[in-house]
């Protein structure tokens, strides 16, 4: 079996090498490529920038849309949730909070979701499953997510995430030791213009670059101002993910989210030089700009050695560990506290 699985490796290598160099990448399948190889990086950029001769906004334009594509791909990928399978924490007549798996589509037309589930699981009173949504989890990112059921839920939660009086609290193991036992990580937030739909750390230069863009070609999502963000982290435990040897170091956070922008945990764990386990979009070798976007010499002391995150990716599991273990808010219809917890399962 592991020859087989080699030949076919290699061969399809050789293939897209082959393709590569005859500008035909756009003809291959990117779902049949490992998430971080080189192969499919240069898949997702289609090296625009260098063999384009298309306008600056129309290489960003090119870019997202292949981008899109793959990511589309990636959902038909997504695993299955049935009735039986949900999770229910808390339930009254107002609102719900259920633990979603990992791997599960929050939300979709196309493809099976937590939100279709919980619509026939619950049977919300007066509103849409849209209006039912009124946060959402990555597929990645397991854990705790609070659903409206009627429309007096749907309101006093929008109010709550809006004016953030509603406390989330995650679980994540990332790459390597941190120095600190607790920190308050503030970066400001925009889109990646090299790497859309992804996110990145703002800076001056980047956004001096967005003024060059057409905005009739460049969507508008990819030219927002950037967003103030703000995470604060604890330090619960220094592991390894092979204690016996000491190999591949791994730090347990607590990361509670204040302001809840776009991937900010990930883009934020990323920019301190400690990527998030199994991410294979902003960590090592990923499909988004490396150090959320920052330079080498800008992350602050201590940050995980690419020895180290090599170290890491070979041991980790296959799936992202970060899970939103606690969820803190005043019931927005009866006014009462409401408390939920979940255990990681990483």
């Amino acid at each position: 079996m592991a020859t087989s699985y080699f030949s076919i490796g290699f061969s399809l290598q050789l293939l897209m090498i082959l393709a590569y160099s005859q500008a035909f990448i756009p003809l291959l399948n990117p779902s049949l490529l490992p998430r971080n190889s080189e192969l499919l990086r240069r898949y997702q950029s289609q090296e625009i920038s260098e063999h384009s001769s298309s306008s600056p906004s129309e290489q960003v334009r090119q870019k997202l849309q292949a981008q899109m594509e793959i990511l589309r791909k990636q959902d038909e990928l997504s695993s299955t949730i049935q009735p039986s399978d949900l999770e229910i924490v808390y339930q009254d007549d107002h609102l719900v909070v259920v633990n979603k798996p990992y791997g599960v589509l929050c939300t979709s037309k196309e493809y099976p979701s937590l939100a279709q589930v919980v619509f026939e699981a619950c049977q919300p009173s007066g509103i849409t499953i849209d209006q039912m949504i009124v946060h959402r989890l990555g597929r990645e990112t397991s854990g705790l997510m609070v659903c409206a059921l009627t429309m007096e839920g749907v309101r006093g939660l929008q109010t709550l995430f809006r004016t953030r009086k509603i406390t989330r609290q995650y679980e994540a193991l990332v790459v390597g030791h941190l120095n600190e036992s607790e920190g308050l990580i503030r970066l400001p937030l925009m889109r990646d213009i090299d790497h859309p739909p992804f996110m990145r750390v703002s800076t001056e230069e980047q956004q001096r670059r967005l003024l060059d863009l057409n905005p009739d070609i460049v969507p508008r999502k990819l030219m927002e101002a950037p967003k103030a963000a703000m995470t604060h982290f604890v330090v619960k435990t220094r592991d390894y993910l092979q204690p016996e040897q000491q190999v591949a170091p791994v730090t347990r956070l607590q990361l509670t989210s204040i302001s809840g922008r776009t991937h900010q945990l990930n883009v934020h764990c990323a920019a301190r030089g400690h990527p998030i386990v199994g991410d294979f979009v902003y960590g090592y070798q990923g499909t988004a700009a490396p150090n959320g976007g920052l330079k080498l010499s800008e992350l602050p002391a201590g940050a995980a050695t690419e020895e180290v995150q090599v170290q890491v990716q070979k041991q980790q599991p296959q799936r992202m560990c970060v899970h939103a273990s606690l969820i803190r808010f005043k019931h927005p219809v009866t006014k009462e506290p409401v408390e939920c917890i979940s255990k990681p399962p990483f």
